[in-house]
């Protein structure tokens, strides 16, 4: 046998020493070289982190009664690659969790090792499923969104989602601070998708949110709710809003707009329900609005309180006729009795001697054409004339040809309540942080609107209107009540008007110490006067109101000059 010549053996060990030596050179460079983002590529293909939801803030009334908390709840997921029979599977999870057999198998034959089967089932649910002991399942502890009294408020808190953020009214304004900073869990899976055992998990803890303070009396909130469902109902109405607060310092004590829906069940319902419409619908405001076409009279000196007018039953403004809601001769008027007899043409005839000038400057200055500040999501501003004329004016003098919400108007009568000082409504008291601490809302800003002498002149019609005009439904015994009735025609969508009627009251008590203002529109009542579809909702609530708060009765208030009466 020949030996190799030695030349070709250094050759062989030459190529050999290279071979290794690349192939060393190779390791060393992915070992050094390429260290960082080959161990980063490798940890991508084998960790797995989800998030830990921090625990939401609730969301409480004035007395901290709680409206909205978090409880526990489950998400079911599943592991395709470990499930061994879709369709036997999907078969039993079905009755259980709601949901249809062929969904679920769907996912159960989806690709990759993670799907949600069912987000925030009830722990009760999940044992139930997890008693089945189905191949492939897996099962996370997550919060849910609860409210303990169903459908109390529910267009004032809104609605939370799935992935617990805040859809609608304070659960989606005040989100950020509710929800709280989420933390994380990374855990290394193994080619298979099971956890390694050897591993140790890394977590960010999660840091709870802030629960919300409300200006939300509960109690009053729940019988406010109560009584306006039933004068719907009796008025064969299509809905109805109620507005209660405090004039001094703006705190809304119940907000409700019915129909409503059970914010457990958020997603469920109708959207057109979600809207909060004592602050995202406007209308036109019809007769209460008279009462600013006073005011600008009185602050403006354009009317004296003991001048008379002579008040015929229509009249003619430009090329149209405008008409008292009844026929009657000419009758003689003070300003007092034109606001307390809720006389149209009467109070055309003052806005007439007060210019278009100044009554669109103290429809501004009572609120009109811009948001009350709430900071409500989706208030609306409402509508005001873009250009005046004298039919503009005569309309607008008595609440037709602008649009307003029910929150505007409230703050319309809880300015004169708080002796000509506008005061911003608010909803929101404060927040309690995780140590407990009570941390108050920034104070209501507030504004003058007309002098304390014009305020009390003012509280004086509206104490007329109620002891001896359209509004007697809305006395109480042995409380003096100042308010003003409103029917207002509803337009269609062509902009004409129908036989379709918002009927309101608005007001407050006790005339002599204003504690308290009430707000009621009643949409399409059958009743259709605002005297008789929502005055008698304003004395069943202010009735409970005197109770609940403790309201004391004052010295009445001094009605106004009436024409009857003067020599």
């Amino acid at each position: 046998m020949r030996r190799a010549p030695a030349s070709r053996l250094v050759v062989m060990l030459v190529a050999m020493v290279f071979a290794f030596g690349a192939v060393a050179v190779r390791l060393a460079f992915l070992q050094v070289g390429d260290q960082r983002s080959l161990t980063a590529m490798g940890m991508q293909q084998r960790e797995r982190t989800i998030d830990l939801p921090a625990e939401r803030g609730e969301i409480m009334d004035r007395n901290l009664v709680p409206l909205a908390i978090t409880v526990g709840a489950t998400d079911i997921y599943a592991n395709p690659a470990y499930v061994t029979d879709p369709i036997s599977e999907a078969e039993q999870l079905a009755p259980l969790l709601g949901l249809k057999a062929r969904d679920i198998e769907q996912a159960l034959r989806s690709d990759g090792t993670f799907v949600y089967i069912a987000r925030q089932v009830d722990n009760d649910v999940a044992h139930r499923v997890e008693t089945l002991s189905l191949p492939g399942l897996g099962f996370l502890p997550v919060p849910k969104r609860y409210y303990p009294a169903g459908a109390l408020a529910p267009q004032v808190l809104g609605g939370v989602g799935v992935d617990d953020t805040g859809l609608g009214g304070l659960e989606f304004e005040y989100d950020r601070a509710l929800a709280g900073t989420p933390g994380t869990q990374t855990t290394e899976l193994s080619a298979e998708g099971l956890p390694i055992s050897s591993a140790q998990d890394h977590i960010v803890e999660p840091v709870p949110g802030v629960n919300l303070v409300t200006t939300i009396d509960r109690q009053m909130q729940f019988q406010v709710q109560t009584a306006l469902k039933q004068t719907v109902e009796a008025n064969g109405a299509k809905g109805g809003t109620v507005v209660v607060m405090d004039p001094h310092t703006g705190d809304v004590y119940a907000m409700a707009s019915y129909p409503w829906f059970d914010p457990n069940h958020y997603g469920e319902a109708d959207p057109e329900l979600w809207r909060n419409r004592a602050l995202t619908d406007a209308f036109e405001p019809g007769s209460v609005n008279k009462i600013i076409t006073a005011a600008a009279a009185l602050e403006t000196g354009s009317v004296g309180l003991d001048q008379r007018f002579r008040v015929p039953a229509s009249m003619q403004v430009g090329p149209f006729t405008i008409h008292d809601s009844h026929v009657h001769p000419v009758e003689t008027m003070t300003i007092g009795d034109i606001i307390a007899e809720s006389s149209n043409i009467g109070a055309a005839m003052v806005a007439e001697q007060v210019g278009s000038t100044e009554l669109s400057n103290y429809m501004e200055r009572f609120g009109y054409g811009k948001t009350t500040g709430t900071g409500f999501p989706g208030e609306t501003a409402g509508e005001m004339p873009s250009a005046w004329d004298d039919v503009i004016r005569a309309t607008v003098s008595y609440g037709q040809g602008i649009a307003v919400t029910p929150m505007q108007m409230a703050g319309v009568y809880a300015t004169i309540a708080n002796g000509g000082t506008w005061v911003q409504p608010r909803l929101v008291r404060g927040t309690v942080g995780a140590d407990g601490t009570f941390r108050a809302a920034p104070a209501a800003k507030t504004r003058e609107v007309v002098t304390p002498e014009t305020a009390d002149l003012l509280t004086r019609m509206l104490a007329y209107v109620v002891q001896d005009g359209t509004g007697v439904e809305a006395a109480i015994p042995g409380y003096q009540v100042a308010g003003k009735t409103g029917t207002s025609r509803k337009l269609n969508q062509y902009g004409t008007y129908e036989d379709r009627y918002m009927a309101s009251f608005v007001g407050f008590l006790p005339a002599g110490r204003p504690s308290l203002v009430i707000a009621v529109s009643i949409d399409e009542p059958d009743t259709v006067y605002g005297g008789v579809a929502a005055a008698p909702l304003f004395q069943q609530i202010a009735r409970y109101a005197i109770q609940r708060l403790g309201i004391p009765s004052a010295p009445p208030v001094a009605l106004p000059p009436h024409a009857q009466k003067l020599p």
